[in-house]
C-alpha cells in the first residue's frame, strides 16, 4: 500500500487519457458480455418466429453488431496506443527524476555505489514500471467488469452452480494471494542480479586497455561468468514460482470447467436447467474465465513493476547529503578569498578523520601549492572548496561567506579545476571546450582554444572544432586531452582556480607546453596547485606541506629550503 501511494501521484498528468482508457476499457468489456446473452435472447424470442422475420430481424441485427465491433475496434485502437504512451510517458518522467536524483548526489554516494547499478535502475526497471502503469489499471478494471457482469448474468441463469462456481474461484484467489510474496522477492532478487551483471559489464568494458595490456581476458571471463550465473540462478528460481504458480491456477481453471459439467449434468437431471441454457452457461464460463486469466498473468507483471518501483523509490526516498540552505545566497563579484577555517573531515562518521583541524588563508590572486604524500588529504582539501564534501568540523569561506551559506551552482561557476584525469565526453572538440559556457561563439572557443595552444592543432585536423574525440577522449594524446581541459576552464573565466596534479600524468616535453598554458590561465586568479612534480611550484607565492598530521611546513620555494625540512627532503629527492 506504501508502494501503491507513492505510484499513484504519476498518474496526475495523464488523467485525461487515464480516464478515457478506462472508459474504453470497459465498453470493450461490456461488449463482450454481450454477445452469449445475445445468443440467449435470440434463441427465445427472434428464432422463435417465421423465417421471414428472422431474415429482416438478422439483417437489421448485423448492423447494429456491424457498428458495435467498429466502436469495439476504436476502442482497442485507444487503449492499446493511448494506454501504452501513458505508461511510456511515465517511464520517461520517472526517468528524468531519477537522472536528476543522481545529478543531486554528493562525491560520497557515488564513492559508495556502482554506475552498473545506476544504469539497470535507469533503464530496465523502468521499462516493467511503465508495462505496470499501463495494464495495471486497465487489466484489473476490465477483468472486475467481466467478472462482475458475468458473475451476475451466471446467477440470474442457475444461482447454485454459480455459487459453486465461486467457491473454486476464492480457493483460486487465495492460492495467488499466497504465492505473491514469493514472486516479488524472486523478481527483486532478479533486479538485483541483472544490475549484478550491468555492473561487471560497465567495469570490463570501461578498463578494456587494462584487461588486454595485462591479458586479463580470461580473469574479466571467469567475474562475468559468476554473476551472470548468479543472474541464471535467479532465474531460475523466478521461474520455478511462477511455474508453480501458473500449473496451481491452471488447475483450478480445470475446476471450474469439472463444476460446470458435473453440476450442469446433476441439475438438467433435476430438470431444473435446459441444455441450451447449459450450453449458453458454458459461453459465459469462457467470459468468467479470460478476466481470472489476465488476472493472473497481471500478478507476474504487477510482480515485476513493484520490484522495479521499489528500487526506484529507494533512490527517490535518499536525501541528497549536500543541498543548498533554505536562505542560500548566490555568489556574485567574487574577489577569490579563500579561508580554511579549523577544518575537520571524515567520509563518515565511524571513520579516522582525513583532515583535521586545518587552517589555511588564500589572498585573492595569490597562487598557493599544496605538496605532501599521497593520502594526507590534498585533493580532499580542495574538494571542500566547491563544497564536492562538506566539512565535519570548521567551515570553508570564499571572501569570508561560508560555502554552505552559497548556491552550489554560483558557488561552483567561480571554481575551473584541471584535474590530473580529464574527462571528455562522446562529442566533438567545441562541445567539450564549451562544455562550462553552453552559449558560447566558435570565436570565443577559440580564443580559448589558443591560449591553451591548441589552435593549430585543431586547426590541422580534417573537421577542425567539430571532430570527434571518441569515448573519453580515445581519440586524442594525454596531453591533447589536457589542453582541452584547460581550454574549458580559460573559456569559463573563474576567479578561482585548482589545479589537481594536472600535469603529473604526462610526459616531460607535453608537461613543459602544458605547464606554460596553466601558468597563463592562473594569471590575476587565485591559484590552489595540488602538485607531485615539485619543479612545477616554484613559483607559487606559498606553498604548504600537508601530511596525515596536518599542515608540517608553510613558505615559498627558498623559505622551505632554507628551513631544510619535509619540503626540501622531497626536493632534493626529485631534481638530485
Amino acid at each position: 500500500m506504501d508502494l501503491l501511494k507513492k505510484f499513484v501521484p504519476y498518474y496526475k498528468p495523464y488523467i485525461g487519457v487515464f480516464v478515457l482508457d478506462l472508459v474504453a476499457a470497459s465498453i470493450l468489456s461490456l461488449i463482450d458480455l454481450v454477445f452469449p446473452q445475445l445468443l440467449r435472447v435470440l434463441r427465445q424470442t427472434l428464432f422463435l418466429e417465421s423465417p421471414d422475420k428472422i431474415i429482416v430481424g438478422i439483417v437489421r441485427l448485423a448492423i447494429v453488431l456491424l457498428i458495435m465491433y467498429t466502436v469495439r475496434a476504436l476502442c482497442k485502437h485507444y487503449v492499446t496506443y493511448q494506454g501504452h504512451m501513458m505508461g511510456a510517458k511515465m517511464e520517461s518522467g520517472m526517468r528524468s527524476d531519477l537522472f536528476e536524483k543522481f545529478e543531486s548526489f554528493s562525491f560520497s554516494y557515488y564513492d559508495r555505489n556502482n554506475t552498473g547499478e545506476m544504469m539497470s535502475k535507469l533503464i530496465s526497471d523502468l521499462f516493467d514500471i511503465s508495462e505496470l502503469a499501463h495494464h495495471g489499471p486497465e487489466n484489473i478494471f476490465i477483468s472486475v467488469v467481466k467478472l462482475i457482469g458475468s458473475f451476475a448474468i451466471l446467477l440470474t441463469m442457475n444461482v447454485p452452480m454459480t455459487l459453486i462456481l465461486a467457491a473454486v474461484v476464492v480457493c483460486m484467489a487465495i492460492f495467488s494471494y499466497n504465492q505473491n510474496g514469493v514472486m516479488r522477492r524472486t523478481f527483486f532478487d532478479n533486479r538485483k542480479k541483472i544490475a549484478g551483471i550491468n555492473t561487471s559489464l560497465q567495469d570490463t568494458l570501461g578498463g578494456i586497455r587494462v584487461v588486454k595490456s595485462f591479458t586479463g581476458e580470461e580473469i574479466e571471463k571467469s567475474k562475468f561468468d559468476k554473476s551472470n550465473q548468479a543472474f541464471l540462478d535467479s532465474k531460475k528460481a523466478n521461474y520455478l514460482t511462477m511455474a508453480l504458480f501458473q500449473s496451481g491456477n491452471n488447475f483450478f481453471e480445470g475446476l471450474l470447467y469439472i463444476a460446470v459439467i458435473v453440476s450442469g449434468g446433476f441439475f438438467i437431471a433435476q430438470g431444473s436447467l435446459s441444455v441450451e441454457d447449459l450450453a449458453v452457461y458454458a459461453l459465459y464460463i469462457n467470459v468468467f474465465i479470460a478476466p481470472v486469466n489476465v488476472l493472473i498473468e497481471f500478478t507476474e507483471l504487477l510482480q515485476k513493476g513493484a520490484a522495479g518501483f521499489q528500487r526506484f523509490r529507494d533512490v527517490m526516498d535518499i536525501m541528497p547529503e549536500i543541498v543548498d540552505a533554505p536562505d542560500a545566497q548566490a555568489l556574485t563579484d567574487c574577489k577569490g578569498t579563500v579561508d580554511y577555517e579549523n577544518v575537520s573531515f571524515s567520509y563518515d562518521d565511524d571513520e579516522e578523520r582525513v583532515l583535521d583541524n586545518i587552517n589555511l588563508h588564500v589572498d585573492a590572486g595569490k597562487k598557493v601549492a599544496i605538496v605532501g604524500p599521497s593520502g594526507g588529504g590534498k585533493s580532499t582539501l580542495c574538494s571542500l572548496l566547491p563544497r564536492f564534501y562538506d566539512v565535519t568540523k570548521g567551515s570553508v569561506k570564499i571572501d569570508g561567506k561560508d560555502v554552505r551559506t552559497l548556491t552550489q551552482k554560483s558557488l561552483r561557476g567561480v571554481i575551473g579545476i584541471v584535474q590530473q584525469e580529464v574527462y571528455l565526453f562522446n562529442g566533438t572538440i567545441r562541445e567539450n571546450i564549451a562544455y562550462g559556457k553552453q552559449d558560447a561563439t566558435l570565436e570565443e572557443i577559440k580564443d580559448a582554444a589558443k591560449k591553451a595552444d591548441l589552435d593549430e592543432f585543431i586547426s590541422s585536423l580534417p573537421n577542425g572544432y567539430d571532430t570527434f574525440v571518441g569515448e573519453r577522449g580515445a581519440r586524442l594524446s594525454g596531453g591533447q586531452k589536457q589542453r582541452i581541459a584547460i581550454a574549458r576552464v580559460f573559456l569559463k573565466n573563474p576567479p578561482i582556480l585548482i589545479l589537481d596534479e594536472a600535469t603529473s600524468a604526462l610526459d616531460n616535453e607535453s608537461e613543459k607546453y602544458i605547464q606554460e598554458s596553466l601558468d597563463r590561465l592562473a594569471v590575476g586568479r587565485t591559484t590552489i596547485t595540488i602538485a607531485h612534480r615539485l619543479s612545477t611550484i616554484r613559483n607559487a607565492d606559498e606553498i604548504i606541506v600537508l601530511d596525515s598530521d596536518g599542515i608540517q611546513e608553510v613558505g615559498n620555494h627558498q623559505e622551505l629550503l632554507s628551513k631544510n625540512g619535509i619540503y626540501a627532503k622531497y626536493y632534493r629527492m626529485q631534481v638530485g
